[in-house]
């Protein structure tokens, strides 16, 4: 087994794998699988471990509370100092929303459990995500769950079992580990990106790199070095956030880090140059830190050459944290089990624990923010009332279920829009029935809108086959047909950046994956939108509602933001012509159906929102969305003379 003192070229290694995250975060187009430095990581951390438990197992003096204390004084004190910053300046220029979420992911944090947390709420390539103060902290997560449960492993395997037939059965395990992994990501590839099971192998391969060391000549070990060295960098760049990961792909920047380690070269003119040796040894404090930073320049929108300053800053409060916080010597060897309660490390993740989960149960300590933020950013939690899309409810039934007057179906903007309907009936006597599903619009054979959005390839196809099942139980009653279709066409782009065709990146798919926007795609739209309409058209009236007008931004956020820092001329409203440069497109579709089809009426919601130059954002000082593009119960109460002017 390989002598576990300190190496360089592994020192190294650590410099490449935070140059490649943090060049990512700043900028994706820079470093398009930079991502997969995670994964060097993540091989380094199952090396260096599994050289302390074994030395340990094998000279029979091993310490399971031992090594816990020791990685707790390695990890906890400079991750505590974050949260605590972050804590502090969010108390003066977080929105309660979002201080309340720090809050939580703050305690998570130091909990090592923020990779469960994050699973549950998005996906790591997820716009939301750069609203996540720490979200990067999900590696550590997972670290730290390996570090518990893999030396109690190893030390009952000893029990029953001799070096020789542990190591083997490590191998083996590594081998099914990458082989789950592989079919996970396909079959559930949020939780596989965030989650210990498919993350153990990598671990566990840089055991097996301390377990089976290779004897080499020079020459093998440069070609070992450089081998290794190519598949990491190739991975960085050949690699991107639209491949699943990790599953099999993972193989190439784990294998590198792999061959780096057998190769063992310390006289390495890449690992072992000065600049990277400091860069590794700041590393962990470097990727604590830039995240953050990222984070404030999408927050406050700052322009493009931050990313230049943040990139410097993160190098620096890297080395700050490092010289003056990871460098303390905190004791990690006491003489009984009692006296390992003195553990400091303890009581620092304690004490943000305490902090986070307070301001998390008391919304963001609400009470320090002015009434007038408070009313905007609660705006962001009026939604519809029913919860029909958020229980998953099929049907939902609102009022009376026995005299149904309408139905409203599509993805969530008609749910967003469901009470706007509901409001025009009296619900004692009367009902309506929604149903809607996110990102799922009503059109037949629609294979699925993005796979960042649904569970599987065929979510949306299987979801409109049993609407259409259910609608024709119903076949005398007035459908509403909600959908964002525009923005399936152009891509989740915020409109301000949408200029001409050129911009567009759809994410609606049908018989095969769209890569590119062309007018096959726009034809397969129109033909299976007209086949829907005119099914359900058969007996019926059905109104195509218009997608209504996509803001620059959140708007409670944005507002309750700026006004927190002082600004109070927030103009957060779309110019309509850029409103319906976005929507043409699936305008001139629903166009060409109404004209072709008499039980067919489009409604637009844009005179009720708009006026000939602006749409609103606001209606009498307050948010009509509750976020960027989904309207609020305040904006909906607007579109309600729409739905009553058919009814």
């Amino acid at each position: 087994m390989q002598n576990n003192s300190f190496r360089q070229d592994i020192n190294g290694l650590r410099a490449i794998a935070v140059i490649a995250v943090v060049l990512f975060h700043f900028n994706a187009s820079w470093m398009p699988g930079g991502f997969a430095g995670v994964d060097v990581f993540f091989v380094i951390s199952g090396f260096l471990m599994t050289g302390i438990i074994f030395k340990g197992i094998e000279q029979e003096n091993f310490s399971i509370l031992k090594f816990y204390v020791a990685r707790a004084n390695r990890i906890i004190p400079a991750l505590a100092v974050l949260c605590l910053i972050l804590l502090i300046f969010g108390w003066f220029y977080l929105t309660p929303l979002d201080y309340k979420a720090l809050g939580k992911h703050a305690a998570s944090s130091v909990a090592f459990l923020s990779n469960i947390i994050y699973w549950r709420e998005s996906g790591y390539f997820d716009a939301a995500s750069h609203e996540k103060w720490l979200l990067h902290t999900w590696s550590l997560s997972v670290e730290w769950q390996f570090y518990i449960i893999y030396p109690l492993v190893l030390v009952a395997m000893r029990k029953f079992m001799s070096i020789r037939t542990m190591k083997f059965l490590l191998l083996a395990g590594t081998v099914l580990g990458f082989i789950f992994c592989v079919i996970a990501t396909y079959k559930w590839p949020n939780p596989s990106y965030y989650l210990l099971p498919t993350r153990a192998w990598e671990m566990m391969l840089g055991g097996i790199a301390y377990l089976y060391p290779l004897t080499l000549s020079e020459n093998r070990k440069k070609l070992f070095g450089w081998t290794g060295l190519g598949l990491i960098i190739g991975s960085y760049f050949l690699i991107s956030s639209e491949n699943p990961w990790p599953g099999y792909l993972a193989i190439f920047p784990v294998i590198g880090t792999f061959l780096v380690i057998q190769a063992h070269r310390n006289n390495s003119i890449i690992t072992n140059n000065l600049v990277f040796q400091k860069l590794g040894t700041w590393s962990y404090s470097i990727y604590l830190w830039h995240w953050p930073l990222v984070v404030i320049i999408y927050t406050f929108s700052l322009p493009d050459y931050y990313i230049y300053l943040g990139i410097s800053l993160s190098i620096f409060l890297g080395f700050l944290s490092y010289q003056y916080i990871e460098r303390i010597k905190f004791k990690n060897n006491f003489s009984n089990l009692l006296s390992y309660s003195k553990s400091k490390p303890i009581y620092i993740s304690a004490f943000i624990g305490l902090i986070g989960t307070g301001t998390y149960l008391t919304n963001g300590f609400i009470w320090h923010y002015p009434d007038n933020i408070l009313i905007i950013s609660n705006e962001s939690n009026n939604k519809n009332p029913y919860k029909c899309m958020s229980e998953n409810k099929f049907p939902c039934y609102i009022g009376n279920s026995k005299n149904i007057k309408a139905i409203i179906v599509g993805d969530s903007h008609a749910d967003a829009l469901t009470t706007s309907l509901a409001n025009v009936f009296d619900l004692n006597s009367e009902g309506i029935i929604s149903l809607s599903k996110a990102s799922c619009p009503l059109i037949e054979d629609l294979k699925y809108v993005s796979l960042k959005y649904a569970k599987t390839e065929d979510e949306c196809l299987k979801e409109n086959i049993k609407r259409m099942i259910f609608l024709n139980d119903y076949s005398d009653i007035p459908i509403f047909w909600v959908a964002r279709t525009g923005a399936y066409l152009y891509g989740q782009t915020d409109p301000k950046r949408i200029n001409s065709i050129e911009d567009i990146k759809p994410m609606i798919y049908f018989s095969k994956k769209y890569v590119d926007f062309d007018q096959s795609l726009l034809n397969e739209l129109e033909y299976n939108l007209n086949k829907t309409i005119s099914k359900l058209s058969e007996n019926r009236k059905v109104y195509l509602v218009l997608p209504t007008p996509e803001m620059k931004g959140n708007v409670p956020k944005v507002m309750s933001k700026e006004l927190l820092l002082g600004n109070k001329n927030i103009d957060l409203s779309i110019d309509y012509k850029k409103h319906y440069n976005r929507n043409n497109l699936i305008i001139n579709i629903m166009n060409k159906i109404e004209e072709n089809n008499k039980n067919v009426k489009i409604l637009d919601p844009t005179p009720f929102l708009c006026n000939k130059d602006k749409c609103m954002a606001l209606y009498n000082e307050i948010p009509i969305y509750y976020d960027g593009d989904h309207m609020s119960e305040h904006g909906n109460k607007l579109l309600t003379p729409m739905f009553k002017s058919v009814i």
